[in-house]
């Protein structure tokens, strides 16, 4: 008998929702993660929960009606980790006509159906906050609802839930080799331990790397793929509202502009092909020179290289005889060969749709429980998402020591479980050493035993974005202090 039922190469997030689901259905899950978890692709989406407009300007009607479904149901399950915002969009002489925006957000409200979104609407913002940040030209604009999320924390809740149901996650873990016969033979190099391990199916969610795995460890033929970079800027806070803006640029691509991390504001996508290896992608300077002046189109404050704190970068995979598209799943099996899956690219909004669609292709081989993620909260979510501000109030009540905005982090960190990362604490001074003005011991030791963090990249950059505006020293502490925490590995 196998040791497992399914076993995942990729801790992205087409891993971990592939994890998620088989481990609520009954399996036995065990997924292979060689760096950490959404380190790659999965940190660098455009934070996006959306129909995406663009896709309805392509006749995408159903596409469109999918993703808006999936919107309903991200807002439903994890309230904390994706917010509702209103999207803006100025118009452009050069661009779109007035009427066609217009006509465009008319059929985004009505394949949206009952949200419990507010509808698009017409604003004139020579007399509206929005309009503050932006150049005069623009007298109108358009306004509508989607929503952003916080990707990296998405894919750690995401494994949470997945290791709470059963399925054994395991980081710094890379998959050597599989042999395929009537079960799949794994050779993994676990932390530095080489172990072996029987699945009677296997799952390729490696994202940028999933050619190289299906050629080098896999030894199976993999369909003709295309890699695509994906890319964003930050920059200093360019406005105060609490908006997205959508800008369309010259050469008819739309380009978004979002409140980042209190003092930040992250501006993308620009989207191209790429060749070389995914672990060393980066920004070129003419993709930042790009979003620089697609924005400076808009706003009063020219933006400029210089002006860019950090980028963002990220490879991605599609067919090469596709454009576009809601991601790929391949499934292969035959007589006395173990099945195959093998899932790469699509966004963040049909994730928890492609996972579901994955697993049941699995169901003539065992017998497990219908879909079910589409009404299961993540960890933390299992609050209304429009008792986000309520949650933050009974978080300061609680625990009076946080200010507004620390309350804010946390409950969108944590939800309704942050009592697990602040416990009883009645000071800040009791949960242990401070790193920068936010994060303290406590969480950080939260972080390493129960959601893999191991570097302090993996809590600066993907749990949280706290890297934005910690000092060098409270890096350097920050290291000192994880080295002498005990890495135990979470649950399951």
């Amino acid at each position: 008998m196998a040791d497992y039922d399914l076993a995942i190469i990729g801790g992205g997030l087409n891993g971990v929702s592939l994890a998620r689901d088989a481990a609520g259905r009954g399996l036995r899950v065990i997924l292979f993660e060689q760096g950490d978890l959404g380190a790659a692709a999965s940190s660098a989406t455009p934070r996006l929960i959306h129909g995406d407009l663009s896709v309805l300007e392509r006749r995408g009607f159903w596409r469109v009606r999918r993703s808006l479904a999936e919107r309903r149901i991200w807002l439903r399950i994890a309230p904390h980790l994706v917010r509702p915002m209103r999207f803006v969009v100025p118009a452009h002489a050069d661009e779109r006509p007035p009427w066609l925006l217009r006509a465009g957000l008319f059929l985004y409200d009505s394949l949206a159906g009952r949200s419990g979104l507010p509808g698009s609407a017409t604003l004139d913002i020579t007399h509206h906050p929005v309009g503050n940040a932006l150049r005069r030209p623009f007298g109108t604009a358009f306004e509508y609802s989607d929503c952003v999320v916080d990707d990296s924390r998405l894919v750690v809740l995401m494994a949470l839930d997945a290791a709470e149901r059963g399925a054994a996650i395991r980081t710094g873990a890379r998959c050597v080799r599989a042999d395929r016969t009537d079960i799949w033979r794994l050779a993994v190099v676990d932390r530095g331990h080489r172990r072996s391990v029987t699945a009677r199916a296997l799952a390729n969610t490696s994202g940028g790397w999933t050619s190289i795995v299906a050629e080098t460890v896999l030894r199976q033929p993999q369909t003709a793929v295309t890699a695509m970079q994906m890319s964003q800027i930050i920059v200093p806070r360019l406005f105060d509202s609490d908006n997205v803006y959508v800008f369309q640029n010259n050469d008819g691509r739309l380009i978004f502009a979002s409140p980042f991390e209190r003092e930040f504001t992250l501006i993308g996508t620009v989207t191209h092909d790429f060749t070389g290896d995914p672990a060393i992608v980066a920004m070129s300077g003419s993709d930042i020179g790009y979003l620089c002046e697609a924005a400076s189109r808009y706003f009063r404050e020219r933006i400029t290289p210089a002006d860019v704190v950090r980028t963002v970068s990220g490879v991605n995979l599609r067919p090469a005889s596709v454009q576009g598209g809601d991601g790929t799943i391949l499934f292969h099996a035959r007589r006395r060969k173990a099945p195959l899956i093998t899932m790469f690219g699509g966004d963040v909004t049909t994730s928890r749709l492609r996972a579901e669609r994955a697993v049941t292709k699995l169901t003539p081989f065992y017998p497990m429980s219908p879909p079910w993620t589409a009404g299961a909260a993540l960890p933390g979510g299992d609050f209304a998402w429009d008792r986000f501000d309520t949650e933050v109030d009974l978080a300061r009540e609680r625990w009076r020591f946080l200010s507004e905005p620390e309350a804010q982090r946390l409950v969108a960190a944590y939800g309704s479980r942050s009592s697990a990362v602040l416990g009883e604490a009645r000071t800040r001074e009791e949960l242990g050493p401070a790193f920068g003005p936010e994060l303290t011991g406590a969480e950080v030791r939260y972080l390493m035993t129960r959601e893999w963090a191991r570097f302090p990249d993996d809590v600066l950059w993907r749990r949280s974005k706290l890297g934005l505006t910690m000092p060098a020293a409270d890096r350097d502490a920050l290291e000192a202090f994880m080295v002498g925490v005990n890495d135990s590995s979470p649950a399951g």
